[in-house]
């Protein structure tokens, strides 16, 4: 496999303004597929990743061969407390994702992960702000759900607080081609908390 791993337009060292929705994420990772000119590809998605994913293989079905939804669900309500603290560009934001993003976030050596990448008042506002907008308005994933054709696998976490397993088996239970793993132990940030086991089940489903 060839692996792209990709800053969205805003993020990391992608120029340009945030995307807004969700929606128009999927477009660009379309023209991202033409300009690279590859005819399929499969998505590996975390959290809004999950929404990204669900919104392409449901709008552009012939451009997606497998899906992989991690820690995710077809919707994902924002508290709007955590909301008003990302658009003043507050720390606290974040502080209060690592609270509820990680089962013993304690543990992590050298501190918080996610403020390594959103480490400023301008990204707390003018990034975090907009994805967890984007996140928030986020309306048609049931309905992209029922449109999921290609093999898809749901991997939770059986201790997210963020998306707690009841809500991730529902998810899971309206995909037609679907299949379910748990990772034990592990909260919302999988691909953190248990990146190699994580990475053993998305090979074997591939």
């Amino acid at each position: 496999f060839n692996v792209l791993s990709v800053d969205l337009p805003g993020h990391g060292s992608s120029d340009g303004p945030a995307l807004k929705s969700i929606q128009e994420i999927s477009d660009w990772v379309k023209l991202l597929i033409e300009k690279i000119k590859n005819s399929k590809i499969i998505i590996i998605g975390h959290s809004q990743g999950c929404l990204v994913g669900i919104d392409f293989a449901s709008r552009y079905p012939d451009l997606i061969s497998n899906l992989v939804l991690v820690a995710g669900s077809y919707k994902l309500p924002v508290n709007q407390d955590l909301i008003d603290l990302a658009e003043a560009g507050d720390e606290k934001a974040i502080l209060l994702m690592m609270k509820w993003g990680y089962e013993g976030s304690k543990a992590f050596i050298g501190g918080n992960p996610v403020k390594k990448i959103i480490n400023s008042t301008r990204e707390i506002r003018e990034i975090l702000a907009v994805d967890l907008n984007a996140c928030n308005n986020y309306k048609d994933g049931k309905e992209s759900l029922e449109k999921i054709n290609c093999p898809t696998l749901c991997i939770f976490g059986d201790l997210d607080k963020m998306v707690p397993l009841e809500v991730g088996n529902k998810m899971a239970n309206m995909i037609k081609n679907s299949e379910k793993k748990i990772i034990k132990d592990c909260g919302h940030m999988i691909i953190f908390e248990k990146a190699f086991e994580m990475r053993k089940l998305v090979k074997e489903f591939l």
